[in-house]
């Protein structure tokens, strides 16, 4: 879940320290994530750094052997060993709040996350969070399916409360902008009183060449975990057509760890595919100067090899099975 303040980022790293049962310091990014930018957006990258601040190691795929290695090279063998299981074992406790029990809608193929910004609603957290993708044709030719996904953030432990009158939104749209459904209502959740699945929706737009951002309402009723209170809350979001680059890569259905769609085999290492769709920023089929980040923008001229000061995902993909042939 995409934290929109600094205190969510926070507390998203003391649940991952409790987790991980790790005392090492963590350092939290900017909401502007000045870090991951200076650090060129990879991402899973490793770096070393010294205490003086020099960067000793930098990788742009993680690898624990490797960074192990490392370790022992620039500090010496560890005394004790840890492993990825390493740790207390996580006890999940009972609870009547059912999950996996409301149909997702799948996404459009080709999708991307869009940037979303929220207000406030009034003196409450922001509870409700809106992930909305976009497939290419949306972007580059105005029309489209969009994919709505209203997810409750469980760091709020808050739940939908199925006793109410159920999830609605409302979209206005700007002049020259047609969305339909503009309103919609989540179907009713009628055999159990609580859950906290998302409630997904798919929207026809037909915005044109307009980039003016629609306007999401939502009322919703939320109550906390502990069951102490429930309460109507409303919240606004306005939704951008930038695509969202730091809102994460979309996991493919099925997709593992270490291999999968849109991975290379063995290490999770990303393919050309994947790579460009992350950079083409504005989905137009080609990668400017300005949209290369990290590695890529030191080997862009290595890369164009028509030298028209753009690159094509066949010029990426035959750059990338060089690089990587034996």
């Amino acid at each position: 879940m995409q934290p929109v303040a600094i205190e969510e980022r926070l507390a998203h790293i003391e649940i991952a320290k409790k987790k991980l049962n790790t005392k090492i310091p963590w350092l939290a990014d900017t909401m502007a994530n000045d870090l991951k930018h200076a650090f060129g957006d990879r991402n899973n990258s490793e770096f070393v750094i010294s205490p003086e601040g020099e960067v000793l190691i930098a990788r742009s795929w993680s690898d624990p052997e490797t960074l192990r290695t490392d370790l022992e090279g620039l500090v010496g063998k560890a005394g004790t060993l840890t492993e990825a299981t390493t740790g207390p074992p996580v006890i999940e406790k009972e609870s009547k709040i059912a999950e996996g029990v409301v149909p997702r809608v799948p996404r459009p193929a080709d999708s991307q996350a869009l940037e979303v910004t929220s207000t406030r609603p009034g003196d409450n957290p922001r509870y409700l969070k809106l992930r909305a993708e976009a497939p290419k044709s949306l972007l580059r030719e105005g029309n489209g399916s969009l994919h709505l996904s209203f997810a409750l953030d469980p760091i709020h432990q808050v739940h939908w409360n199925n006793l109410a009158p159920p999830m609605k939104f409302a979209i206005t749209a700007p002049e020259g902008i047609a969305v339909s459904p503009a309103t919609a209502e989540a179907e009713e959740v009628a055999e159990h009183e609580a859950d906290r699945d998302p409630r997904d929706f798919l929207i026809e737009v037909n915005r044109g060449s307009s980039e003016e951002a629609l306007l999401v309402s939502v009322t919703y009723f939320a109550c906390d975990d502990g069951d102490t209170w429930c309460k109507s809350i409303t919240q606004e979001f306005q939704l951008h057509w930038d695509v969202d680059r730091d809102a994460g890569r979309i996991q493919a259905a099925g997709a593992r760890r270490g291999g999968g769609p849109g991975r290379g085999a063995g290490k999770g290492m990303p393919d050309a595919a994947s790579i460009f769709t992350r950079m083409d920023a504005n989905s137009d089929g080609s990668i400017s100067r300005d949209e290369a980040r990290g590695p890529m923008t030191e080997r862009f001229d290595q890369i164009d090899t028509n030298e028209d000061g753009i690159l094509k995902k066949e010029e990426l993909e035959v750059f990338w099975k060089n690089r990587r042939s034996p």
